[in-house]
C-alpha cells in the first residue's frame, strides 16, 4: 500500500518503546502497532530486544526531554543508524512520497526503493 505525503517541513524522528507486558500479549501488541499506523506515523526502523533490569535503569536514569537525549536513545537501540544520513537521504523521500508500508519488515519506506537503510 503506497501513500503520498506532502509536507514542507522536515519529518522528526520519534522513538517508541513498547514495554514487555504489552509485547507479551500479541493482541495488545497488534493494537499498539495499528494505533501507531492510524495516527500516520511512519515506522522507519523496528527492533525487538531484551534488556536486563540494570540496562533499563541506566536508560531511564539518563533520559531527558531534549533532542540530544533523543539522539542518544536512538543510538542505543539502533547503533548502525545514522541520523545525519537519514535526514539527508531517507527523510526527503519519506516526506515527499510516495511511501509504502511493508508488513513483512514492519517499516515504511519510499515507494520504489528496496526498503530503509540498515536496521
Amino acid at each position: 500500500m503506497a501513500s503520498i505525503l506532502r509536507s514542507p517541513q522536515a519529518l522528526q524522528l520519534t522513538l517508541a518503546l513498547i514495554k514487555p507486558d504489552a509485547v507479551a500479549h500479541p493482541l495488545i501488541l497488534e493494537a499498539i502497532h495499528q494505533q501507531i499506523l492510524s495516527n500516520k506515523f511512519l515506522i522507519v526502523r523496528m527492533r525487538e530486544l531484551l534488556w536486563r533490569k540494570e540496562d533499563c535503569q541506566k536508560f531511564y536514569q539518563e533520559h531527558e526531554d531534549s533532542v540530544i537525549s533523543a539522539s542518544r536513545e536512538i543510538a542505543a537501540f539502533f547503533p548502525d543508524f545514522s541520523e545525519k544520513q537519514w535526514y539527508e537521504e531517507e527523510e526527503p523521500q519519506l516526506r515527499c512520497g510516495p511511501v509504502r508500508y511493508s508488513p513483512e519488515g514492519g517499516v515504511h519506506c519510499a515507494a520504489g526503493t528496496g526498503g530503509p537503510g540498515p536496521a
